[in-house]
C-alpha cells in the first residue's frame, strides 16, 4: 500500500511536467500567459479569502450556526488558490474542481427555524381580527 502511494506521488510531478512540455510545444509563449494569469488569480483568490474570512465566521456565529462550514469553505478556497498558483495544468484543473463543489449552507441544512419552514414560532396562537365593541 506505501508502494503504491509513493508511486502515485511521484507520477503527479511527472505527469504534470510531461503535460506543460506538450502544451508548451503545442501552444508556445501562450502557456507562459496562461500560467502567469492563472497564478494572478489563485494570489487573488487567497487575498480576497485573507479578507473575508473573519467577516464570515462573525456572520456564522451571529446567525446561531456553527462556524465549520465557513472555516471549511475558507481552507478549500485557499487550497485551490495554493493549487492555482502552482505551475500545472493539472493542479488548476484539481483547483477549479474544488472551486465547483458546491458547500452545504445552514439554510439547506435539516435544522430549519420555524420562521423559515412555514410554521408558527407558537402553536397555541390563533390567528384572527379582533374588534372591541363598548
Amino acid at each position: 500500500m506505501r508502494l503504491l502511494i509513493g508511486l502515485i506521488l511521484l507520477a503527479f510531478p511527472v505527469a504534470e511536467i510531461w503535460l506543460l512540455i506538450e502544451l508548451g510545444q503545442q501552444y508556445g509563449w501562450w502557456l507562459l500567459v496562461y500560467l502567469v494569469g492563472i497564478a494572478l488569480l489563485g494570489l487573488r483568490l487567497i487575498q480576497d479569502e485573507k479578507t473575508l474570512f473573519t467577516g464570515r465566521v462573525l456572520q456564522t456565529l451571529s446567525a446561531g450556526n456553527h462556524p465549520v462550514k465557513a472555516i471549511f469553505g475558507s481552507a478549500r478556497n485557499i487550497i485551490a488558490g495554493v493549487l492555482l498558483i502552482l505551475p500545472g495544468v493539472i493542479t488548476d484543473m484539481i483547483a477549479v474542481i474544488l472551486l465547483l463543489v458546491p458547500i452545504k449552507t445552514s439554510q439547506t441544512a435539516n435544522t430549519q427555524s420555524p420562521y423559515q419552514a412555514g410554521q408558527a414560532a407558537n402553536d397555541d396562537v390563533i390567528e384572527g381580527e379582533f374588534r372591541r365593541e363598548d
